[in-house]
């Protein structure tokens, strides 16, 4: 049985330091701060979620810039990585071990766990918009505008690895397609909104911004072939540094912690909630928050001691360092990991001809694009489909809590 976070205010006053009402469980917040190992499900197995972790150093030390004390070692680092019980309060690991086990995403059992939840409101924001009953209000473009926004789960795809999807596209809806480039989740969400652009691969975090202001209605996440769904939040520092052993030790004093962008799921969102609910550590209270600009950035300022520590998307991490040849995942020790979140979706406005939307939900749930360059593109062999209330449902909550208002300023 599948186990949601109860609704909760949002954070108030000088000091966050709250728990979420929780029940436990799966694919709610306690499944999402690190309770259970590589499936997603089940018990925690003891570890705790990783809470009030204790520092392997000298009380904690005081963090700073540079390698940390090299000669006390890490006495948290483990070389035996079971990510079916990661058992983060007591072990950290390098990023090398957690790739290797394809720990970055979670499975299919995720995925069916988050769609078998009842959820009858969403707990944030607005629900999905529908199709007005007015036919003349519907939308019927002679030609059809695709956009994907920089990803939470992926790095951007190149536009000529899109040509299977525009093809399939025009076959299904009978519209030319094009496709348009955007380079930040606020333009991808203004870009819809205004009616300029028609279907969107939105970030995670951006999604429900996307529902709330731009008519969005999310409908479709991508599935690797071998079954490997979503990504994770890793609570990232350099190896050598082993001051740095635990996510308590991000508030030490002098320790330089990057987020990617304000909108950003794993980036911000989530470790704002999930840093204070587990480890009473809060984020613009405890340590100041260092926007790189995106998860790139922060996995590239983390290796180049720009920055000491930060919470990076799992995938885009390892996007970067296998794109990367002066980068190496032992180069990164991971302090603490989430569990899966869903991959951003890709929707529709809610607004277009029922006969487009039919074409472009066949275009994609009913399409296999193995071996595509798509696929190559994407790491997607196959799209499923999905519902906002239930699949974003952790999302809104974490934003909740975080105090989110949905307007276009805060992207």
């Amino acid at each position: 049985m599948v186990v949601m976070v109860e609704h909760t205010d949002e954070q108030t006053g000088t000091s966050s330091r709250r728990r979420f009402i929780l029940a436990g469980g799966a694919v709610g917040i306690a499944g999402l701060a690190g309770c259970s190992g590589g499936s997603g499900g089940g018990d925690d197995g003891g570890d705790g979620a990783g809470a009030g972790l204790e520092s392997g150093g000298d009380d904690g030390g005081d963090g700073g810039s540079g390698g940390g004390d090299d000669e006390a070692g890490d006495e948290m680092l483990s070389d035996s990585f079971d990510p079916e019980s990661p058992d983060w309060e007591n072990n950290n690991y390098l990023a090398a071990p957690l790739i290797d086990a394809t720990y970055q995403r979670g499975t299919q059992l995720d995925l069916e766990q988050m769609n078998d939840r009842e959820v009858d409101e969403v707990p944030h924001g607005n629900p999905v918009q529908e199709r007005p009953d007015d036919e003349s209000e519907w939308l019927d473009p002679d030609t059809l505008v695709f956009t994907e926004s920089p990803a939470e789960d992926r790095q951007q795809s190149y536009v000529e690895a899109l040509d299977p999807l525009i093809e399939r596209l025009e076959e299904t809806t009978g519209k030319d397609v094009e496709f348009t480039q955007v380079q930040s989740y606020a333009a991808s969400v203004e870009a819809m909104r205004s009616e300029r652009v028609h279907i969107a691969n939105f970030a995670t975090g951006a999604t429900p911004f996307a529902v709330n202001l731009a008519g969005a209605v999310p409908f479709a996440v991508g599935f690797q072939g071998d079954g490997a769904f979503g990504y994770r939040l890793f609570a990232t520092t350099r190896a050598d540094n082993h001051e740095i052993q635990s996510v308590e030790d991000f508030a030490n004093d002098g320790v330089r912690i990057a987020h990617a962008e304000p909108s950003s799921n794993s980036g911000h969102q989530a470790p704002s909630a999930l840093f204070d609910q587990e480890f009473g550590v809060t984020p613009e209270e405890d340590y100041e928050v260092n926007f790189s600009g995106g998860h790139s950035q922060t996995t590239r300022g983390i290796a180049n001691d720009d920055y000491d520590a930060g919470p990076i998307c799992s995938t885009c991490m390892k996007d970067t360092v296998d794109a990367d040849n002066g980068l190496s995942y032992d180069d990164f020790k991971v302090v603490w990991a989430s569990n899966p979140f869903p991959p951003g979706p890709v929707a529709y406005r809610y607004n277009l001809h029922p006969d487009i939307v039919e074409g472009i939900e066949e275009a994609w749930l009913d399409t296999s694009w193995e071996g595509t360059t798509y696929e190559e593109a994407t790491d997607y062999a196959e799209f499923v489909p999905i519902e906002y209330r239930k699949h974003w449902y952790d999302i809104m909550v974490i934003q909740r809590y975080n105090g989110v208002d949905y307007e276009s300023g805060n992207l």
